[in-house]
């Protein structure tokens, strides 16, 4: 049993969005597909993994260094001790040796592309849902059904607060009951106005998240703060820069509400830091790490741990990316949900073929690994690199 290749494509996942701080219209995504000399059911077993939207593709990093570190591994080196399976933390250590601690930049999404299609095809290979997998090692029971909410409400050229508010009515008529928008691309005054278009069109039917992206400086995050406190909120996101712990920290002073940040923090040592000195609070705030982007699961795994030392359940993570190795790993782990994109990002966004919202949560499809092969347009891509 071994890893017999590794493949990338950088593939165009563009759009004329923008949030408060970057637009998509140059945005790529690293595809991977990890393959095994394994077989189940006559099909060579194939994991298939890629990154989150907000950091562009990593083909140079994954094929000019962590690529080669795998497949120059013995491959006995990288099964578990049975034999019988490979072993996604020996396959990351292959992969980050001779790194240097620190200093994250964007190694961290390379790994975790491909940390995402080791244990695609680790689950294929004991044809287990992934998330099933994971609530057996784990030894507790699955839970397959998801919590999930929609994300959008983007700005774009010529969109007005009638687009905005028919994308929120179309989110919640397919069944969520949380809808996310953006904010910090337009002034104060025009975020509001559009905040209270989409109060007033959702009324009681959904809660509205806003995201700032990381936008706001001290002074501007409190004017935002003074100003969305008077509404019912589900969380306020991505305050300022990710790794100004104390602009953070500072937040709760003026914002009682639920905030919720992490996505652009990618490992453990980085959580830690932000649940030590960012001031969040157990009891309301939400942490939204995104394993696609930070080291895989692997990485992911370690973060838990960090959340269990310091007081916090994995019930208050609700990931960023709204990818499907999410989806799993909250069904496997117990998180509190996960983003989904309904109409963006395709075709990497979504659920597989034939599942749908009800109430604001998705039932796991019983699918061998990650689950990708139940979706027809992404496995049509996906094969396409590898079988």
């Amino acid at each position: 049993m071994k890893i017999v290749d590794i493949r990338e494509v950088t593939k165009p996942i563009s759009s004329p969005i923008r949030n408060a701080y970057i637009d998509f219209s140059k945005m790529t995504a690293s595809l991977v597909a990890v393959v095994t000399d394994v077989v189940r059911d006559g099909r060579r077993v194939v994991g298939y993994g890629f990154n989150s939207n907000g950091r562009y593709g990593q083909g140079g990093l994954i094929r000019e260094r962590f690529r080669d570190r795998i497949l120059e591994a013995e491959p006995a080196s990288l099964l578990n001790d049975e034999g019988s399976n490979l072993d996604a933390h020996k396959v990351w250590a292959a992969m980050m040796q001779n790194e240097k601690p620190g200093g994250h930049g964007e190694r961290s999404v390379a790994v975790g592309t491909i940390d995402m299609a080791v244990w695609d095809a680790i689950a294929k290979i004991e044809e287990k849902p992934l998330f099933r997998l994971l609530a057996d090692r784990k030894g507790r029971e699955a839970d397959p059904r998801v919590f999930v909410y929609a994300a959008g409400g983007y700005y774009y050229p010529g969109k007005d607060d009638t687009a905005l508010c028919n994308e929120m009515r179309g989110y919640v008529n397919r069944g969520y009951n949380v809808v996310k928008m953006k904010i910090g691309g337009a002034s104060i005054d025009e975020d509001q106005r559009r905040i209270e278009a989409v109060l007033t069109e959702i009324g009681t039917e959904a809660q509205l998240a806003v995201d700032a992206n990381g936008r706001f400086d001290l002074e501007t995050a409190i004017s935002y703060a003074k100003m969305l406190r008077q509404y019912p909120l589900f969380w306020f996101e991505e305050i300022g820069d990710p790794l100004d712990y104390q602009l953070q920290a500072a937040m709760a002073e003026f914002y009682p509400g639920p905030m919720a940040t992490g996505e652009n923090l990618f490992s453990h040592q980085d959580a830690r830091n932000l649940l030590r000195h960012g001031g969040m609070r157990p009891d309301r705030d939400w942490l939204q790490f995104d394993c696609a982007l930070s080291y895989g699961l692997v990485e992911y795994l370690r973060t838990l741990d960090v959340l269990n030392e310091l007081g916090w359940s994995p019930s208050r993570c609700i990931p960023h990316g709204g990818h499907q190795m999410s989806l799993n790993i909250a069904a496997g782990l117990g998180l509190g949900g996960n983003e989904s994109y309904p109409d963006l990002f395709q075709p990497y966004g979504g659920f597989p073929d034939g599942v749908q919202v009800e109430k604001g949560h998705i039932l796991m499809p019983e699918l061998p690994g990650i689950g990708f092969e139940g979706k027809s347009d992404l496995i049509e891509v996906m094969r396409a690199l590898a079988e």
